[in-house]
């Protein structure tokens, strides 16, 4: 090989390096950077050319923690707003949601955890329905599943979202 192919190989496989340690810093740090982070797309679109002046991402940093904190706080919010009386009663017993913040639309997973006790067929067993109906108000998926739990750890339900 020649001079000129080794430089150009050696660039390119360079961009190639820093193409991948910049897409998987994504996932790193404080965790709302990349596709997993705890804005939107189309909160990053109404900032303008992508930056945010200097108060506005003050504010948005604390609402970024808050939001990254408790899912489950935010799924009841939506529910208190937008669902019926026996969703609303169902999500009383919520304790805490993992996964509904990441989601790729190839294989989201979520797991919602309750207080509800006897597993698949204890006193849960309707109310976990609904709580799955009320998860697929909340979060649009092609490809989601959603798994709720009761206090010891048992699937009592899973539903599509």
């Amino acid at each position: 090989m020649g001079m000129k192919t080794k430089i150009a190989l050696g660039a390119v496989v360079g961009i190639v390096v820093i193409g991948v340690v910049s897409a998987n810093s994504g996932e790193g740090g404080d965790g709302n950077r990349g596709n997993g982070g705890g804005t939107s797309a189309a909160a990053d679109k109404n900032t303008g050319a992508g930056g945010k002046a200097d108060g506005a991402a003050k504010a948005d940093a604390g609402d970024k923690g808050a939001s990254k904190a408790s899912q489950a706080e935010q799924f009841k919010a939506f529910v208190a707003k937008n669902g019926t009386p026996k969703e609303k009663a169902a999500v009383a017993h919520v304790l805490k949601i993992q996964g509904a913040d990441q989601q790729n639309d190839i294989l989201d997973s979520a797991d919602v955890y309750t207080d509800f006790t006897g597993g698949l067929m204890g006193e849960g067993s309707g109310p976990s329905k609904l709580i799955a109906s009320a998860f697929a108000d909340w979060k649009d998926s092609k490809n989601g599943l959603v798994t709720v739990y009761d206090a010891d750890g048992e699937i009592i339900t899973n539903g599509n979202f």
